[in-house]
């Protein structure tokens, strides 16, 4: 766990402070991630495709099952000799049942392979949800960090509006030269220019958010603190090796190649099937009296084995492409465990040197508003320079504005981190239970299904655009504590 000092750090909350937004027009973190789980069309539309994904598994089964059919066939000789049996017409139906006995494996395997599948996807599943949740999170810390920018700058362009004015006064009366206005002129024009590109990146940074939420920002609060942050790289690693979603799906896609293999292997194995065929032949009144009945029956039953000797060299090429997939499946779950531990060391350090960077900036900006006082004061009985209340302004601006990226840094770095470990999806933000997602609650719907014409509803749209929403301005949101 955390300690103290940390968790205060990112959590970047102060009670006090937001007991002074109404509960009814403040949105909370929460409330983000709910309308993202909900609606995100990324997230959406994973999940529709893992349900594709789970009909593979009764496709699989269904050729191992038995296949029943009619026929009906309707036959009119344009031409035949009277002389002969060949009626006039005849009409026919049929009735086959196959029921497979032995594929040598093929469709046993093929199914193994394909429930894995189907659990690598909701892996894979798993995995979307935190990166929604992770671009989220990034899109509210955002705002919350431009607003907070815009203010300061806007701050900072009144300040030096007053300097330049007071400048001007002291010009009038010949205290300074008309360099210190000309400093402070040009330190006004590009904190106007800082300030415009400010409020670009504040629009940028809602309009992000807009796309990934489906509404737009409102008043927000400070995000609260992360649970179970690991106290070392190498806890952290531990635990995205047992809980990691890509390494599970990984795990499970190269198993799921080895299922391949034995399945193709099949391919060279003998079958056994069994039949039962049943037909009824009625000629019309066409027939020859003399030779023909009105009409005939027939029915069969039987079994049959059928040994493969020679196939072209197909069998062989499907067992090395399996094998050679297989072989690609193990490397990739190599290069993707290589991948997190990387991804949990780096946003490990991030976390880390983001606190420290909001240690060193909360003494930079108390240094910098001293040194602001002191430069001021000192300024009025001359002994400094307009340039340098500048600079002092200047330094202060920065400060702050390097605690406010320092504290978004660090709570985006913390959650990177949970996501690698595997800790950061809906069950682990106690988002509200009655509308989290269950994949495998479709799974288990549909993986037994037999009948043909057991259909699903036509789809509709769960996400909704954003063309109604206006276009974002520049106005911060007021977020207590920054």
């Amino acid at each position: 766990m955390l300690k103290s000092r940390s968790v205060v750090a990112i959590a970047l909350t102060a009670s006090a402070a937001t007991l002074l937004i109404p509960p009814c027009t403040a949105e909370t973190l929460k409330d983000a991630l709910t309308k993202a789980y909900q609606e995100n069309p990324t997230l959406t539309g994973a999940r529709a495709n893992q349900r594709a994904e789970d009909e593979n598994v009764p496709i699989t089964k269904a050729d191992g099952r038995p296949a029943a059919g009619v026929r009906g066939t309707y036959t009119e000789n344009l031409h035949r000799d009277l002389s002969t049996t060949t009626p006039g017409r005849s009409a026919a139906g049929q009735a086959n049942l196959d029921v497979p006995l032995y594929s040598g494996g093929v469709i046993r395997n093929a199914v193994k392979a394909a429930k894995l599948r189907v659990e690598a996807g909701q892996n894979d599943l798993r995995g979307t949800e935190s990166t929604i949740f992770s671009r989220v999170v990034a899109a509210y810390l955002d705002v919350i960090r431009d607003s907070s920018i815009v203010t300061l700058n806007a701050q900072n362009v009144e300040a030096l509006k007053v300097n330049l004015r007071a400048s001007s006064d002291r010009f009038e009366v010949g205290d300074v030269t008309r360099t210190d206005v000309a400093q402070s002129e040009s330190r006004l024009s590009l904190a106007q220019a800082d300030f415009q590109r400010a409020q670009a990146q504040l629009i940028a940074s809602k309009e992000n958010y807009t796309a990934l939420v489906g509404s737009p920002p409102q008043n927000l609060e400070p995000p609260p603190p992360l649970p179970g942050l690991p106290e070392s790289p190498e806890s952290a690693v531990a635990t995205a090796l047992v809980d990691n979603p890509d390494i599970l799906a990984s795990h499970k896609s190269r198993d799921a190649a080895r299922y391949d293999v034995r399945s193709n292997k099949g391919q060279m194995m003998p079958r056994i099937s069994a039949f039962a065929s049943a037909g009824y032949q009625d000629f019309l009144g066409s027939e020859n009296p003399i030779f023909l009945p009105s009409s005939t029956k027939s029915a069969a039953a039987g079994a049959t084995l059928t040994i493969p000797l020679y196939q072209g060299g197909r069998p062989g090429a499907l067992e090395r492409q399996a094998i050679a997939r297989e072989s690609f499946a193990i490397e990739q779950t190599i290069a993707v465990e290589r991948d997190v531990i990387s991804q949990v060391r780096a946003a490990y350090a991030s976390w880390q040197a983001s606190l420290q960077a909001i240690e060193s900036t909360l003494k930079a900006v108390a240094a910098t508003e001293l040194s602001l006082q002191g430069v001021k004061a000192e300024n009025s009985v001359g002994t400094r320079t307009i340039l340098d209340i500048l600079n002092a302004e200047q330094e202060a601006l920065n400060a702050r504005v390097q605690l406010v990226s320092a504290r978004r840094n660090a709570y985006v770095a913390a959650f990177s981190l949970l996501a690698a470990m595997g800790h950061a999806e809906a069950r682990d933000l106690a988002l509200d239970p009655a509308i989290l997602y269950d994949p495998a609650r479709n799974y288990r719907r549909v993986h037994d299904k037999l009948m043909d014409f057991d259909f699903d509803p036509a789809p509709t749209g769960i996400s909704k655009p954003t063309s109604g929403t206006p276009a974002q301005d520049a106005t911060p949101l007021i977020i207590p504590g920054y």
